[in-house]
């Protein structure tokens, strides 16, 4: 529950600590007293959006702290038990805000989601969102306690979308991607036919020029050969005469040179090698082709190299080889973009299937609660005033959405006989009043909520109806802690402890404070909610009826 509430330059306010208890506390005060400022500066333990505008002072920071007496977890032996719970929120005149838990600084959504299990208001906009068919989905989600269901499918409901955009993206990218591959197959066609390798077009060329000058090449290599072996005036025959002079007479007596190294060893060495060379150009000769059809076959392959490699916009055949293997890779990887898509459809559908089935699963579960429902919220709203009520949660089906594949919209009748009819349509303020607070009622029950505040939920009613719904606030707060503002005696006289919000001005600027009342201050307040501001002994005698005091 709310211990206490402590609001340090807030709007209008400049310094208030409240104290509150267990059971139902009452707010009261004239329109623009400020109550609806209290409700802002409590928004903001629950992580709403702070407003620069909202500081009063600018040379110090805003500052909301609130303690709940809740089961808390000591940091150091683990163990939980009862405890005070400080959460506190400020804001700096430059705007910076900060949130604490226990005066431990934490994120907005860990301050959100640690006072929300605390702390439910039911602001007078929160109306609006009943008739919302979002808002009435929640609340038959709320009553059905399928939380951790909605989590559950909520996340294969995230992975499913990332799913479906990835497989868009990759449609999207193929689809650009056409024209590309379709070049890089033409090229590749062309390669291919080709079939490049390295060195082949050295080669090829090569091969081309001897074909091309065959008996030219073959008269000069024979010619070679005979000037170095033919037998009358050769190389060879003249080398060997010298060296029969050379041994003709000792030698070693004009070249003192080793015998390994003398004229004639070197003479006989270059003998060998001119045989040497004499049987490789004659092999050379006889290896040398003229054959009209090798060489054209041959030029043809040339010429194909000649033109590919001008076409593809490389400098020679061994960058076709290379520019092949690049193009065969680019094919490969945009391929798979194929294959990944598939495969993520796959996943998709797998995911579609389980989305199907946990859909299933909440619409099951919220259909069986709808009808529970409706029973339990008839019984409580009758004894309000609502004695013709007829009320239906309509369950309808609609595609998969992040909240399932259901829609909800609360039917109602007033009126005996009455046309059953959206509950923004056929309620009026007063009976949407009164059914809001028997919906919350039962919302706050089953979530088991700690405190609950209402604001002014009893407009639009007065009478036995007001005192009907006081009794109704009562009794909620047998269970939890209520605090609601409103403007009725009737209600205003049900409440444990009682706080006046009010405005009074100072030398520099008008404030709104609050305190409780008391005794004979309890009476007066009521009475002149009753009689207005001249107060009557009519209207404190029935304050004090209404107080039974």
């Amino acid at each position: 529950m709310l211990r206490k509430l402590v609001i340090r330059n807030y709007a209008l306010i400049d310094e208030v600590e409240i104290d509150f208890s267990e059971g139902l506390s009452i707010i009261t005060g004239q329109t623009g007293a400020g109550k609806s400022i209290m409700l802002g500066a409590l928004g903001l333990l629950l992580g709403e959006r702070a407003d620069t505008r909202a500081i009063a002072d600018r040379t110090r920071k805003t500052v909301v702290e609130a303690t709940f007496l809740t089961d808390v977890t000591d940091p150091e032996t683990g163990e939980s038990g009862p405890g005070e719970l400080i959460v506190r929120r400020e804001i700096s005149p430059t705007g910076r805000s900060r949130a604490f838990i226990q005066d431990s600084p934490v994120t907005l959504t860990g301050l959100s989601e640690c006072t929300s299990r605390l702390l439910d208001i039911h602001s007078q906009h929160a109306n609006l969102s009943l008739n919302t068919r979002e808002g009435q989905l929640a609340i038959i989600d709320a009553m059905a306690d399928n939380g951790p269901f909605l989590a559950d499918y909520r996340a294969d409901f995230r992975q499913y979308v990332a799913l479906r955009n990835r497989i868009r993206q990759l449609r999207e990218l193929q689809a650009r991607n056409i024209q590309k591959r379709a070049s890089i197959r033409k090229q590749l066609d062309t390669l291919n036919k080709l079939k490049p390798k390295k060195g082949e077009q050295q080669e090829v060329e090569r091969r081309f020029e001897m074909l091309s000058e065959a008996d030219e090449i073959r008269e000069q290599l024979n010619g070679a050969s005979f000037v170095i072996s033919d037998d009358a005036d050769g190389a060879m025959p003249q080398v060997r005469a010298a060296i029969d002079h050379l041994e003709s007479f000792n030698l070693e007596a004009v070249d003192p040179a080793p015998e390994e190294e003398s004229l004639t060893a070197r003479l006989k060495s270059i003998y060998i090698e001119l045989k040497d060379i004499a049987y490789t150009i004659e092999q050379l000769a006889d290896s040398v082709e003229s054959s009209p059809a090798l060489l054209a076959q041959t030029g043809a392959r040339m010429r194909a190299y000649f033109e590919v490699v001008k076409a593809m916009g490389v400098d020679t055949g061994d960058d076709l080889v290379e520019l092949r293997e690049r193009l065969e890779h680019q094919l490969d990887v945009l391929e798979s973009d194929d294959d990944q898509s598939r495969e993520l459809e796959q996943q998709a559908r797998t995911l579609a299937h389980t989305l199907k089935e946990k859909a299933d699963n909440l619409t099951r579960r919220r259909r069986e609660v709808a009808e529970d429902f409706r029973v339990r919220l008839t019984e409580r709203a009758i004894p309000l005033g609502l004695a013709n009520l007829k009320f239906i949660a309509s369950i309808g089906e609609s595609k998969l959405t992040p909240d399932g594949q259901d829609t909800v919209e609360f039917l109602c009748s007033f009126n005996k006989n009455g046309e059953m009819l959206p509950m923004s349509a056929t309620a009026s303020g007063g009976e949407l009043s009164r059914l809001t607070l028997s919906i919350k009622s039962l919302m706050a029950e089953k979530m088991n909520m700690p405190t609950v505040i209402f604001d002014e939920i009893d407009t639009g009613v007065s009478g036995e109806i007001a005192d009907k719904m006081g009794r109704m606030m009562t009794r909620m707060a047998s269970r939890m802690q209520i605090i609601t503002i409103t403007h009725l005696p009737q209600v205003a006289a049900k409440g444990v402890r009682h706080y006046k919000v009010y405005k009074e001005d100072t030398d520099q600027r008008t404030i709104s404070t609050v305190r409780e009342l008391v005794g004979e201050e309890r009476v007066e307040e009521i009475a002149g909610m009753l009689s207005g501001e001249h107060l009557t002994e009519a209207a404190l005698h029935a304050a004090r009826e209404l107080l039974k005091l």
